[in-house]
């Protein structure tokens, strides 16, 4: 199974630059006006900006599995990317909600270290 996640944006150059800092690298692909990123071996995030989605737009809510979570949030940091205080579940997950320019959400989640 193929799993392809779109993030409704109102700015495609605005958000692609925004997604590339998110991701540390460019779009691994360009399908027509889509820009794809791949972020499992068949999962992939996409953002699209075509008037047909904008009803959609800031609606997005997708969690990624990370390892290195505190890494990347100094490399977004970096990049001037905020994101929400880190929470540390009753399981030892840590999560953090990083929010879009068009305030789609994209948390990360990190296992705790066995």
């Amino acid at each position: 199974m193929d799993l392809y996640s779109v993030v409704c944006v109102r700015d495609r150059a605005t958000s692609q630059r925004w997604f590339e800092a998110f991701f540390g690298r460019p779009a691994d692909e360009i399908i027509g006006e889509e820009y794809l990123w791949q972020v499992g071996e068949n999962a992939w995030i996409v953002i699209d900006d075509r008037q047909v989605r904008a009803a959609r737009v800031g609606g997005t809510m997708i969690t990624l599995g990370v390892t290195g979570l505190d890494d990347i949030l100094a490399r977004l940091a970096a990049h001037g990317i905020e994101h929400e205080p880190v929470e540390t579940y009753g399981n030892g997950v840590r999560h953090v909600d990083v929010l879009d320019p068009d305030g789609n959400s994209l948390s990360l989640a990190e296992m705790p270290a066995q």
